[in-house]
């Protein structure tokens, strides 16, 4: 089923200050970046009960995240300006409508850090722990419950995929083998996604130009398991030859290396469609 999502940027900037909603939902997601708080004082919305995520995202690292509810998220950023020096934007959820209450966006809170840790996506530091859910009446629960699918869609589609867990089809798996690797994932219009549990290659050659970055990565989603690295969560990169690259640590074709069960190319499978 189609959605129709209306987004508005605040300053005329893609990645700039913007908010977003989909029609017919309450849900509205605002996206400041932390260089333009001042847009705070502008919105009375921002200054009542909301639930937020601050986001700092580096792609030579894992992403960082923190998850939170506040009763006036203007004030409360301030003391994250001042004490949090990892984010660089906050998303922040409020109702078009009626204002949430404290125990809406403390439920809310609950499951976003929930959601957040099964994806495994972003680094928590934060959050080690999973706040209870407060009491909601069940018509209650019902109804933040899908106010938070729309907080999970409206992430999702600014390119956020802190909730996001990886559900490809069997027959949509590609492998890949070489220098110790041993890694399979997936193609979509994301990128090419490796898969939790692959093996890659312990080192990298000399002559891959991204080495020091690839290690950073190899130290943030890998974990050493007997005389292997295992990957700990899923990763997403923005081609297939930067995953091919990843997992076998030297340069590669990622369009012909990785290969499914019946050893068809990522190519033969995906671009031949066009033909």
């Amino acid at each position: 089923m189609g959605k129709t999502v209306t987004t508005y940027l605040i300053d005329g900037d893609p990645k700039g200050t913007q908010y977003a909603f989909i029609s017919n939902k309450i849900c509205q997601m605002f996206v400041v970046p932390r260089s333009n708080l001042a847009y705070l004082n502008t919105q009375e919305k921002l200054q009542k009960p909301a639930f937020y995520i601050l986001l700092g995202e580096d792609e030579a690292t894992k992403p960082q995240a923190y998850i939170s509810e506040t009763e006036n998220f203007r004030e409360r950023v301030k003391d994250h300006d001042s004490k949090k020096a990892f984010w660089q934007k906050a998303l922040i959820f409020v109702s078009k409508d009626a204002d949430m209450t404290k125990a809406d966006v403390q439920y809310l809170e609950h499951k976003a850090i929930a959601d957040a840790k099964k994806a495994n996506a972003f680094v928590l530091s934060d959050n080690k722990q999973t706040p209870k859910a407060p009491n909601l009446p069940e018509y209650q629960q019902d109804s933040i419950n899908e106010f938070f699918e729309d907080v999970k869609f409206l992430a999702s589609f600014i390119g956020c995929s802190i909730f996001e867990v990886s559900q490809p089809k069997a027959e949509h798996i590609f492998y890949t083998k070489g220098r110790g690797c041993d890694a399979r994932g997936f193609y979509s219009s994301n990128g090419f996604t490796v898969l939790k549990g692959s093996v890659i290659a312990k080192s990298a050659v000399p002559s891959l130009k991204w080495s020091d970055k690839r290690n950073n990565l190899v130290s943030e989603y890998t974990i050493i398991e007997g005389d292997k690295l295992v990957m700990t969560s899923d990763k997403t990169f923005a081609s297939p030859s930067t995953a091919a690259d990843f997992c076998i640590g030297s340069s590669n074709n990622g369009w012909l290396v990785w290969k499914d069960k019946d050893g068809n190319t990522l190519d033969s499978v995906y671009r031949t469609q066009l033909e």
